[in-house]
């Protein structure tokens, strides 16, 4: 029998690892006929949201961005995106992005489609428009060596522009590719594992990680990283980028 005391999750001060054995399921009103696990939130001490959704016969998510901006990832599966009367149908490996002032519906799933969502307060920067609508797709997005290393990839998905305040990346490494430093910086990252396994250094902290697992790191949280196994680790992961670090 499994002990069910056992997990591989953590949250910690600055630093969270959630692996999907302790989910519990959220009630958003307008996101109907899905399951909904919060993974990352405000309540931890993040300044992020990233969310979970799986979606069952007629799920529907309606809504509207008012001070938050929110980007739509189909980790597997297909749906449709209409955001102000723009409508695409989504596949797996494909986003929307949604600036603040736009209504949104996701609708006409495939039974247990799953989406990820980041969301974040949209800071505007003066003389630069609030972005647009944009619908994207993973697989035709390049992905450059990192730092000279052709075993890591990094894809961008979001224009790097100053009108934007978050950055979301695809990070793949080849199996023993490694950070080639523990990174110490002011950026928050969420993430989810889309593929692969590996050790991840969080705060002089040790954890194995594997796919379906997400991990959130708060400003300054040292962070190394190395895949192991016999295929590829890959995990799409949301930074806060493009402001001015403090309010005074």
């Amino acid at each position: 029998m499994e002990i069910s005391a056992l997990t591989r999750s953590v949250v910690k001060r600055n630093h969270a690892v959630i692996s999907p054995d302790g989910y519990i399921n959220s009630r958003v009103p307008g996101w109907d006929n899905c399951t909904v696990n919060v993974i990352i939130n405000e309540q931890m001490g993040a300044n992020l949201c990233q969310t979970l959704i799986t979606l069952k016969e007629d799920g529907k998510l309606v809504g509207a961005t008012k001070q938050s901006q929110l980007f739509f990832y189909v980790i597997s599966g297909q749906c449709t995106a209409t955001v102000s009367g723009m409508g695409k149908t989504l596949k797996t490996g494909q986003f929307v992005y949604i600036p603040i002032g736009n209504d949104y519906l996701i609708d006409n799933p495939e039974v247990g489609t799953q989406l990820l969502t980041f969301h974040k307060l949209y800071e505007k920067l003066e003389g630069y428009n609030v972005p647009s609508v944009l619908f994207g797709d993973a697989a035709t997005i390049a992905g450059p060596s990192y730092m000279g290393d052709p075993a890591l990839r990094l894809q961008v998905l979001l224009p790097d522009d100053l009108s934007f305040d978050m950055a979301v990346n695809i990070f793949t490494y080849d199996p023993g590719g490694h950070l080639p430093l523990v990174e110490t910086h002011i950026m928050e990252h969420g993430l989810i594992y889309l593929q692969g396994q590996g050790v991840y250094m969080l705060d002089q902290n040790w954890y194995p990680i594997k796919k379906g697992d997400s991990i959130w790191m708060a400003p300054y949280c040292q962070q190394w990283f190395t895949a192991m196994g016999k295929e590829p680790a890959v995990y799409i992961y949301y930074k806060n980028v493009n402001r001015f670090p403090t309010t005074i």
